[in-house]
């Protein structure tokens, strides 16, 4: 499916993003990931993964770090080949009510869900519009575009993660890159890991499947979006969320 394909994915190292990694490489694409502070799962993973079709390598970043971006960005391209495929993947999240949210915690997520998606975008789309040709998918979550419980600062950034994405597919358009998002419901793993057991029972009382949702099944969609079989989906925001 994804055969002769490079992809880069922020956050390479938790639930989700280990999952899209797993689920690329499987689908024959050499896949590059940036971490943060756990260079030892980043080794774990690149040896879960040497046998695969394509090569898979961990790469040290701040996503808030412009100029690592476009270090890591060269170091990619350069062993990997030049970039297909980019997933906005990396993100946190606090659980705390409205009134105990301070600016730095505002600050903190905001910068890394929405300021660190912009700034990996801009260090590795300079070579999609040279090629002309390019997919990047950003993970947001269903908080974005629903009405849920959970904290204010990361419903925010995530639905700043949709208009950065219908925005940027309407302006890229023009040189053959697409440009969509996966919204994830609950999932065991990530950031599902920090609900408060009471909000995990009224979702999947909620949830036409009646189960959270497994970081592979995230992974599925984002490895279709990265194919050539999705080629007529752009711009938009696709909810993976068992049905709610």
């Amino acid at each position: 499916m994804l055969n002769g394909k490079t992809a880069f994915v922020t956050g390479g190292t938790g639930a989700v993003g280990r999952a899209i990694v797993c689920s690329l490489a499987a689908a024959g694409a050499s896949v590059g990931f940036s971490y943060r502070s756990h260079g030892d799962k980043a080794r774990e993973i690149e040896n879960q993964l040497a046998d695969s079709p394509g090569a898979v390598k961990g790469y040290e970043l701040d996503v808030l770090d412009a100029r690592g971006a476009r270090e890591v960005c060269k170091a990619f391209e350069s062993e990997l080949g030049p970039i297909d495929i980019l997933i906005n993947n990396a993100g946190i999240s606090q659980v705390m009510p409205f009134a105990l949210i301070e600016e730095q915690d505002w600050d903190s997520v905001m910068d890394v869900n929405v300021k660190g998606m912009f700034l990996t975008t801009k260090a590795f789309l300079r070579g999609m519009i040279a090629r002309k040709s390019g997919n990047i998918i950003n993970m947001g979550s269903l908080a974005g575009s629903r009405v849920l419980e959970v904290p204010v600062h990361y419903a925010t950034s995530k639905s700043a993660v949709i208009g950065f994405t219908l925005s940027l597919a309407g302006e890229l358009a023009r040189y053959n890159i697409r440009v969509n998002a996966v919204a994830p419901g609950m999932l065991d793993g990530g950031v599902g890991m920090n609900v408060p057991e009471k909000q995990r029972r009224e979702y999947c009382n909620y949830c036409t499947q009646g189960r959270p949702g497994r970081p592979e099944e995230a992974a599925a969609l984002v490895t279709f979006l990265a194919s050539d079989a999705s080629s007529y989906i752009n711009a938009q925001v696709i909810n993976v969320d068992g049905g709610i």
